[in-house]
Formats: structure tokens, sequence, C-alpha cells
């Protein structure tokens, strides 16, 4: 029998249904429903093992504790830092090298004729740059696709999203990440920095790598879920603050997007790892153009510093702002329906590794040959005066002296695009150009986010916002030619159209308002900026989610968000419950715990003890609650009651034991138990959590969401009046309801 999901897409105008078959998305997870993911445990087991370790542990064993928390901290800074650095020197220098041969052969047959060479020449080393970083990822690790923003929102919601934060992934994140920039696709190389922040905290907090099968015996007390899920949200700060060089944006970041449990010590040692992260990438990054001690360029992205008379604005100003923000949440809104149906099409019909590849080199041709044809036709000369920022100057058809200014736009890093956008005089660019710009490159960003390549969607939007932008700067000048000192300058207009687009699309606030901040190094746009960002945000959400939710949804991931639905008061524990339970005896025998285990129809991760009162033929009452990573460590060392009892008495089983089996636990299949061992006895006592969370059957859904979402809970024990077991809740039971237009609706599991 299969399984599939019957989901009602709340946002559609028409009440469809879509059935969400067991595909590949091209670029995101393997695709099937709910049951694929499990949650992590963010709760701390406390059984007898574990309240033994911590009556040992000394005052001075808890300051140790802390000390190491802030050198890991300290080395996921550094390490975010690094891989930042690298990122950008290989990017530097491999553009740098095509764009290069790539103008010189534009320059050579301008004169003489052919240009259609030149175009060839462009589209076949984008295609081939971009083959490879699509090849490595379709083909070596698919997780590793798109910004990785999603499935770190996800992994710190408290969802165990497979090979999400392995050693392969990152590898294969910054390689991908390098050939999808420097292949000219429509992408940033910010928001895979998040990812990869993310995946070094993981690794560096084990002190081991499980891919590379080395273990270094040190930080063996974080392996559990609970640190790592701090230290993850710390790299992702780390991730943030290195692309943009904005460490206070990070921790914001962290907490507005990622995080889901927070607490004070935690804030102060992201910021730590945030900061080292920043002054990292400054110094490597110093020595590499050769000032070294010159810790100026904070980030990845260095928008420039915004002085003098171009920062001041009026409060004439603040309307047409607000205005912005609705044009930003309209086109964003538009730019995530449009990629919505494109990944529905991607999952249909591009998901074999061969397509996605062949799709990824179109969209790498298709680049080049609209950006040359626009570059081409475009007849918008401007004069290259002595202190012109142009990287890669085109002359084409103008005269001496002269560039081509659409060639500014599209012949060049996307980051450099955005830097001209915001900071090029007044006049530099026609109208016309910038118009033409916005419309090509939101349809190629739009296409682009969702390939088989590591991507980020934040440059590409930063760069739409600023086109767009700037063009309502020149036509506010053009509407009233009296008065051209009203609207200063359209460079202004470029940064607020830039937050507006980013703002409509990925929905972000608080960390984007810091974000925009600290980039530009300047306070006096904080006030714009928020605003832009609010209304964009509000518009948007009034049409349609924004894009990584979006791409959340499409994973099937029992996501928990803040709150419960609004409307859920009405339903209770028992109607939301899954039931009935295996419950496990707190003496069972060794073939009942392996038939459980084995039993595929199932596959349950969390167990209730019970206890039957002697002399009584009343059900068992509740006493604890086991794990099935738990049973497998304890059926692999053999800790029966009968082997106890013999001579041949076992070392006591300790926590080191199952640290060294996390995170990955073999699977039940792997562990041989003989006839004579089914007939055993196993004691769960010392084993168990004995102080499980409960609730009454009736408590309402809201109550059960806040105890579950708080807590980190993986697993919610529903009792009756005589605590006995009725029934036990799981993230994916609270998962299925969601507010929709017609009010609650719940996803149903179909059986077909």
């Amino acid at each position: 029998a299969v399984s599939t999901f019957k989901l009602k897409v709340s946002w559609f105008p028409s009440k469809k249904i879509v059935l969400l078959a067991d595909f590949k998305v091209a670029g995101v997870l393997p695709f099937s429903f709910y049951v694929q993911f499990q949650s992590l445990d963010y709760d701390n087991i406390e059984n007898q093992l574990f309240l033994e370790e911590e009556r040992r542990m000394s005052y001075l064993g808890f300051r140790c504790l802390e000390i190491s928390r802030w050198v890991v901290c300290g080395w996921i800074g550094f390490l975010t830092g690094l891989i930042a650095c690298f990122i950008d020197i290989a990017v530097e220098e491999l553009a740098g090298f095509k764009y290069q041969v790539v103008k010189e052969n534009i320059e050579k047959f301008t004169e003489v004729g052919g240009l259609s060479i030149s175009l060839l020449l462009w589209a076949v080393l984008n295609a081939a740059i971009v083959m490879v970083g699509a090849i490595i990822v379709a083909y070596f690790e698919p997780i590793a696709a798109g910004s990785g923003i999603p499935q770190i929102k996800c992994y710190l919601n408290g969802i165990k999203i497979p090979r999400v934060v392995r050693l392969k992934t990152l590898v294969v994140k910054v390689c991908g990440v390098i050939c999808s920039v420097v292949g000219g696709l429509a992408v940033g190389k910010e928001g895979p920095m998040i990812h990869s922040g993310a995946v070094v905290a993981a690794g560096v907090s084990q002190g081991r790598s499980t891919s590379l099968k080395k273990d270094f015996k040190i930080f063996e007390y974080f392996r559990r879920d609970t640190e790592k899920r701090d230290f993850v949200s710390a790299g992702a700060a780390a991730g943030v603050s290195a692309a943009f060089g904005a460490p206070v944006g990070g921790v914001l970041f962290s907490l507005e997007e990622g995080a889901s449990f927070w607490n004070q010590m935690l804030t102060w040692r992201i910021f730590f790892a945030s900061m080292i992260s920043t002054f990292t990438l400054n110094f490597f990054l110093s020595i590499y153009h050769k000032n070294t001690g010159d810790l100026s360029s904070p980030g990845l992205i260095n928008f420039g510093r915004f002085e003098g008379d171009s920062v001041a604005y009026n409060l004439y100003e603040i309307p047409l702002f607000i205005l912005m923000g609705a044009i930003g949440g309209l086109l964003g809104a538009l730019f995530n329906i449009l990629n919505y149906w494109l990944t529905i099409f991607r999952i249909r019909y591009v998901h074999r590794p061969c397509l996605q590849v062949m799709e990824a080199m179109l969209v790498a041709a298709v680049t080049a040959t609209v950006s040359f044809t626009m570059i081409y036709f475009s007849n918008d000369c401007q004069p290259l005066g002595p202190e012109h920022a142009e990287e890669y100057p085109l002359q084409l058809f103008c005269a001496d002296g002269e560039y081509n200014s659409m060639a500014t736009a599209f012949f060049n890093t996307p980051e450099r695009s955005v830097r001209s956008l915001f900071h090029n005089q007044a006049g530099t660019y026609n109208p016309l150009t910038l118009g033409l710009f916005t419309l090509t490159y939101f349809f190629l960003a739009c296409w682009t986010y969702g390939l088989a390549v590591s991507a980020g969607v934040f440059i590409p939007s930063l760069l739409i916002g600023a086109a767009w932008g700037r063009l309502f700067g020149i036509l506010l000048a053009y509407i009233t030619p009296n008065s051209v000192c009203l609207w200063a300058d359209p460079g202004k207009y470029a940064l607020i159209g830039a937050a507006a687009q980013l703002g409509g699309i990925v929905r972000m606030t608080l960390s984007l308002t810091v974000i925009m901040v600290e980039a530009t190094g300047n306070v006096t746009y904080g006030f714009p900026i928020m605003l832009v960002l609010m209304t964009a945000k509000i518009v948007g959400d009034y049409i349609v989610e924004g894009l990584y939710d979006i791409h959340i949804k499409l994973q099937s991931v029992p996501f928990l968000h803040w709150e419960a639905p609004a409307t859920s008061h009405w339903l209770t524990a028992r109607e939301v419950m899954s039931s009935p339970v295996t419950c496990l005896n707190r003496i069972e025998k060794v073939g009942t715990i392996v038939d459980t285990l084995s039993n595929t129809s199932t596959k349950h991760n969390g167990f209730p003890v019970v206890v039957q009162v002697l002399g009584n033929e009343e059900p068992a009452k509740l006493c604890g609650l086991i794990l099935r990573s738990q049973l497998i460590v304890l059926l692999k060392h053999k800790v029966f009651v009968e082997l106890a009892r013999s001579r041949l008495t076992h070392r006591k089983l300790q926590l080191k034991d199952f640290r060294d089996a996390y995170p990955r636990f073999p699977p039940i299949q792997s562990i041989h138990v003989s006839q004579d061992e089914r007939e055993c006895m196993m004691d769960l006592t010392e084993f168990m959590n004995p102080t499980p969370y409960t609730v009454p059957q009736e408590t309402s859904l809201p109550r059960v969401f806040k105890l579950f979402r708080a807590l980190g809970l993986r697993h919610l024990v529903v009792v009756d009046d005589e605590n006995r077991v009725v029934g036990l809740v799981t993230r994916k039971d609270l998962a299925r309801y969601h507010l929709g237009k017609h009010g609650l609706e719940e996803l149903q599991l179909a059986q077909t």
C-alpha cells in the first residue's frame, strides 16, 4: 500500500487538490509525505544515567563546559569566515578571467564583424561552468541545491532533514556556489553562506567527523540535539555576518528566521561567533587586496558608503517610500507565485539528475544570450569619466571614450552591478535601459531559483529592486523638471527599491533592516528601510507566503509556526493524538522489543513504558518513555537481565555509549539477536525518561501546541484520569492543521 498526501493548498483562488506523489524535487529534497521526516530530540532525556553524570560533575566541570562553548563558537566564526574568503577570492579570480576573455573577444569582433562568435563563446563558457556546478549537486548531494535557508530553518525548528549538515554537503555547496556565480547565473553567493556556516557549526561542535570516520575525542558532552541546535544557530548567524558584514544582523536573522528556542547567554555567544566571522573575512581579504590590516570591507557584499547629500531625505518622501514598499510587496508576491508554479512543474517533470543538469545549462546559455542581445541593441552610451568605476567597460558601437551602460548591469558579477546602481552619478543610466534590465532580470532570477545548483536569492532580489528603484528616482526627476533639488539622488531610491524587492520576496523584517543598515554603513536610512520592509511584508503576505515558506511547504515538512492556528480552541488532545500507542513494559522480553522495532508499518520512535499493578486486572499505568535510538544501543550492547545476573557481568552502560552512537544510530536490521537471546528480559528502568511530559485528553490544541513548541518536544503522552496511556502527540499530528482561506483545514493522509 502506498500512502500519499492529498494536500489542499490553502492560498489558491479555487479549491484545487494537488496530489503529491513520491518525486524528487528539482534540487530540493527527495519529496514524499511527512512520514519521511523525523523530529530532533530537543528535550533532554533525564534518565538515571544522565542524573548520575550531572551529580558527579563538579563546579569546575561546569565552568570548563561553558568555556568550551565559547571556544566552539570562536572556531565556528573563524572557519565560516575562511570559507567566505575562499568563495570570494575564487569567484573574483575566475569571473575576472572569464569576463576578460569575453571582453577581448567582443572588442576584436566589433571591428571586423562576426559578433555571433563572441555570443557563442560567452554562452558556451557559461553553460560549461554551470554544468560542473549542476553535476556535483544533482549527482552527489541534491540537498546542497538552492540557498539552504529553508532547510536550516527546518533544522532549527526541530526537524531532522536527512544529510543537511554533512561535510559532503558543505564541499558540494561551496564548489557549487562558485560555479553558479562564475557561470553568470542570476544568483548570489550570500544565501549558501548561511547553510555553510550551519554545517561548519554542526561539525565543529561534535568534535568528530562521521563522514571521515575521525573522532577527536573532544566536546563529547555536546553530542546531543539540544547542544547541536544552539551551535547551528550560531553557525547560521556567522554565515549572515560573513556574507553582509553585519554581525548584529546575523544574530537577529538567527532569532527571527531560525531559532525556535532562545536564551540570553546564547545571544551573546552567537554575537561572538558573528564578530569573529566578519573579522576573519576582513583580515584575509585585506591580505588578498595587498593592504594587510585594513579592515574596512566587512562582508562578501559591500554596498559602499552612502555619504554627503545622497543620504538626506525629507518628510515629503516618506509616502513615496511607503509606495515603493507596496510595489516591492506586489512584485515579490508575483515572483513567489511564478516560482511556485515553476517548482511544481520541476517536481513533476524534471526530477531526473540528467534533466536537472540540462535545465541548468539551458538557463546559463539563455542568460548569456539575453544579456548579449540587450547589450547589442542598447544604444545607451555614457562617457568614460576619469574616475570611472566600471570593472569591464564595453565600448561596442559607442564612440571612443564612451561605454555601453547596459553592459555595466549585465556584463558583471551581480554584486558589482548592485554597487554601480547605488553609487553611479545621476544620468549614468537611461530609463529605458533600467526598465528593460528590470524586466529581463526579474524573469531570469525567477527561473534560476530552484535549479539544481547552489545559489542564493538575496543578490538577484537586491539587483532587481535597485534597478526599478533607480528608475523610480529618475522618473520623479522627469515629472518635476524644475525642482531638481527635490529628489536628491537616484542612488537613494535604488537602495530603498532593493530593500522593498528583497522584503517582498523573503518577508524578513527586523534582521533585514539591520543587515541593510550595517551593509551600507549608514544609520540614517534605518527608518525608511524599516517602513519599506513592513509595507512590503504586509502587502506580500496578503497575496502569498514568503519564498522560503513556500519551499518548506513544497517539501512537505511538518513545520511548526510560532502559534497554533487561530480558530483551533475547540480541538482537544483526544482528536489530535495518534492512537493506539505501542507501549513497552518496564521489564520487557527482548523478542517483543526486536519485533516492535522491526515492524516496518509503524516506524515509531518513542515508546511509553508502562507498569502493571500486581494482582490487578486494570490497564497498565505510565512510568516513563524510551526512544528507539536508546533501545537500539541497549540491544547492540546486549543489556539483558539474565546476562547481568550471571557471572558474565558486562560493564555498566554509560551515557558515553549513547553519545558515541549519535547521530547515526544503526538500523535494527543490522543488530543480530539469537533465538536464545530473544527469550531474555530487558530492564528499561535505568535508561527510560521517568518523567515524560504528559497532558490530559481534554487539553485544547493551542495548549498542547504551546507546550510542544516551547519545550521542543518530540513526543507528548496523552493520559486519562488514572494515568493510563491513551495516545501520543507528535509533530506530524500538530502540523496537519493550518488556517486557510476557508477556516481551519486539515491535511488528510489518504491511504490509496
